[in-house]
């Protein structure tokens, strides 16, 4: 065996509808940078497989061998999972005396599946760090150890050892900076554009149904600690060296779950950041938990775009089915700040909901509307395995394929966009809203800009055209999804030839962050 043992990791980091586009650059990882920088730390290689397309077998198999690493581990996300599936079959085929691990959220969430997959040797259920070091040490001494903690492993009969989930990482101060140099980091998609994704922070206080971090949490004893930030400082000193290294840095698109989820941390840090940093950002927050202050803050610190969850309009159905007890009259209040700040304020929103109706999402382009926010993302819910949205899909018999389902017939295509089948809601109907949401909304912002009485008769106008049995939402469905795929491919076109024009059109939105 060889001195020093070598770490592959194995980053699947693209769509269905891209997998065989080569031309993209990649987005960064703070799960396998962090991953890198303990194992390296412990003495050992780290080596990325970095899969921008889906690669055929023989290629695959090529790369691989010239890392010539002692221990493979693929991060899995659930869309991924059917690429992932077929690369393990093949390793298993060509290079089975190499140990294949496989963690990340799809991991985490369904353990048991993964495990079961031919080609898969263990799954490290839970953060990967410090199990990979312990297995990686038992590798070295020639310990077959089946006895670490956070790691299932399959014996060579099948049985399978589940060892129960370490406890998660209290302090992430007490982890060495993320390994940036494990990524090819200046030639990144946002590297391009001058721009470098951080996260300061893990997990998240909050339990929304459609989201995995309610189940994340559950899985380790000291659940309490699941959300957590660094220092202040120390999360001032990342940002520095970050701009060390990579000094064309311009922009921080901080990724964290929720940016102003504790109060004190945000308070603490934003006058560190003005003072040190000051550069232009944007981040994700949370309607309930915001109040002018805090925005004047983002303001002064140089944000100039903000993520925010709206999900769903209509104030009963986004409690009772996403857990979200946050009051419409706040959130329009809320965009109001952002507008006199002049913050641009992109929200996201989920259509295809269990138990949603065509009507229900006409709420929530109505709320986009009255809020006047800047960008608005309509996103087609994905039952994602585990979560509390699903069982609540799965339950009414809205998955096909499931046992017990009321719409019977064969499963859904993974990559289907419409994961349900609703008979209240049906899979064109979904379409043609997700499609055509912006446009919508900006037909009732128009509306609201008359006098009441005249916006109350077009409203309701619109709202029976819309709905009406007969309206071409089918139609209208395809043809704007053709106008959205062209704008997309010219977008692309336009970040790879000419990133510095791409940043131009860009810097319009964030004229007044200086000001």
């Amino acid at each position: 065996m060889k001195n020093q043992l070598t770490l592959l990791l194995i980053y699947p980091d693209f769509l269905e509808e891209d997998k065989y586009n080569r031309g993209k650059r990649g987005n960064y990882s703070e799960g396998l940078a962090s991953i890198s920088a303990v194992v390296k730390q412990a003495g050992y290689d780290v080596k990325l497989y970095h899969q921008l397309y889906i690669p055929d077998k023989k290629e695959f198999i090529s790369e691989v061998k010239s890392f010539k690493a002692d221990l493979i581990g693929f991060s899995a996300r659930t869309t991924a999972m059917p690429f992932i599936e077929e690369m393990a079959c093949w390793l298993n085929e060509e290079l089975p005396e190499i140990p294949v691990a496989i963690g990340g959220y799809h991991a985490i969430l369904v353990p048991d599946e993964c495990i079961k997959l031919q080609g898969i040797d263990m799954v490290i259920v839970g953060e990967g760090e410090y199990p990979l070091v312990e297995l990686l040490n038992s590798m070295r001494d020639n310990v077959n150890r089946t006895d670490i903690q956070s790691i299932y492993f399959k014996q060579k009969n099948g049985e399978v050892i589940r060892n129960p989930v370490a406890p998660l990482i209290e302090d992430l101060d007490s982890l060495p900076f993320p390994d940036f140099e494990l990524f090819d980091y200046a030639n990144l998609d946002r590297s391009k554009n001058f721009t470098a994704m951080v996260m300061l922070s893990r997990g998240c206080l909050f339990s929304c149904t459609y989201c995995g971090n309610s189940q994340f949490r559950n899985i380790y004893p000291n659940k309490s600690k699941f959300t957590r930030f660094r220092s202040p400082v120390k999360a001032i000193e990342l940002l520095e060296l970050l701009l060390e290294k990579f000094p064309f840095i311009k922009y921080f698109e901080f990724r964290d779950a929720i940016f102003n989820m504790y109060k004190e941390w945000f308070h603490e840090f934003m006058p560190m950041y003005i003072e040190r940093i000051k550069l232009p950002f944007n981040c994700n927050l949370r309607f309930d938990i915001l109040d002018e202050e805090m925005v004047k803050m983002l303001k002064d610190g140089g944000c100039y775009m903000i993520d925010i969850g709206l999900e769903n309009g209509n104030e009963e159905f986004r409690k009772k089915y996403l857990h979200r007890a946050m009051k419409n009259e706040h959130m329009i209040n809320v965009a109001e700040w952002f507008k006199k700040y002049k913050i641009t304020t992109l929200t996201y929103n989920i259509v295809g909901l269990p138990h949603e109706t065509l009507e229900l999402s006409l709420e929530t382009v109505k709320l986009n509307a009255k809020l006047s926010v800047d960008k608005v993302i309509p996103n087609i819910f994905y039952p994602y395995p585990m979560t509390i949205l699903a069982k609540i899909a799965e339950d009414a018999g809205f998955i096909p394929g499931v046992a017990g389902s009321a719409t019977g017939g064969s499963p859904v295509d993974p990559n289907d966009p419409v994961q349900l089948r609703m008979p209240q809601y049906p899979k064109y109907d979904i379409l043609y809203m997700a499609f055509n949401f912006n446009k919508l909304v900006k037909k009732y912002r128009a509306i609201y800009a008359l006098p009441a009485a005249k916006a109350a008769k077009k409203e309701l106008a619109l709202d029976k055209k819309i709905t009406a049995k007969h309206y071409p939402r089918k139609f209208l469905y395809r043809t704007a999804k053709f106008k959205e795929d062209v704008f997309i491919k010219l977008k692309r076109t336009l970040k790879k030839f000419s990133p510095k024009l791409f940043i131009l059109l860009k810097n319009r939105t964030m004229k007044e962050v200086k000001s």
